[in-house]
This record gives structure tokens, C-alpha cells and sequence, in this order.
């Protein structure tokens, strides 16, 4: 085999390995996602935090462990919905989204108090939290 084939067969090998981490890493942050709030129970007695996003989104996918954190954390007191608005187009409709990712803030009843649209970072969306009275202050 040729020098320069071999090297190209080389660089191949590695740039598909490479690929291949990538669309991996990315599927297991889909599928983090996908699996967050999967049992929340809109208007069943505790405020619920909903970040309508998509998976291609790269904000939706930067907030996506500071959601999770915030679900372990106040797991008690607050529940964490992600809804995906490519593969459930209907909640698009339902709570009226035009850009994400946006987060909804609901009352133990199920009505919304706050709506922000955008990144937010799990500081500025516990701090809203405690403002709105939807988590007990320090």
C-alpha cells in the first residue's frame, strides 16, 4: 500500500471515530432530555418549571443539566418538565411558543406566573423561582 493512501486511510479512521463521539455524546444529551420530567403532573398541588425547546437547540441543550439539577434539588417542592416542540407540536400550540427555548412557570394549579424566553441560567431561574413564591427563600 501506497505512503499517501495509508495516511489517508489513517486520517479517515480517525475523523469517523471522531464523528461517531460526537453524534453520541449528542444522543445521550437528547436523550437526557427527553427523559426529564417525564412523570410531572401539571396542576397536581406543586409548581411546575416547563422549558418548551427542541433538541437541535443549542441554548435548549446548555440548560439542560442546570434543569436537571434544579429537578434533584428541589425535587419536593418544584417539577421539571422539558417538552420537545418538533416531536410534540401541540404543546407548541398550546402555550402559544414562538421562539425557544422558553420557560414557563406554572402555580401549583397548573396557571402560568412568569414566562421567560431565551437562556437562563439555574441562578437567575431560582432566584424568579423564589421571587414568584414558587420555592421557599433562604
Amino acid at each position: 500500500m501506497k505512503e499517501g493512501t495509508k495516511n489517508f486511510l489513517i486520517l479517515f479512521v480517525i475523523l469517523c471515530a471522531v464523528i461517531g463521539i460526537v453524534a453520541m455524546r449528542q444522543f445521550r444529551q437528547a436523550s437526557d432530555m427527553a427523559e426529564l420530567g417525564m412523570d410531572v403532573q401539571i396542576g397536581a398541588g406543586m409548581p411546575v418549571l416547563l422549558q418548551l425547546g427542541a433538541y437541535y437547540c443549542g441554548p435548549c441543550r446548555q440548560m439542560a443539566p442546570h434543569l436537571e439539577e434544579i429537578s434533584i434539588e428541589y425535587k419536593d417542592q418544584l417539577g421539571v418538565k422539558f417538552m420537545d416542540i418538533e416531536r410534540d407540536r401541540q404543546s407548541a400550540r398550546t402555550y402559544g411558543i414562538e421562539l425557544i427555548p422558553t420557560q414557563i412557570f406554572l402555580d401549583a394549579q397548573g396557571n402560568e406566573v412568569f414566562r421567560h424566553v431565551g437562556y437562563y441560567s439555574k441562578e437567575q431561574i431560582v432566584s424568579k423561582l423564589r421571587e414568584l413564591g414558587l420555592l421557599p427563600g433562604i
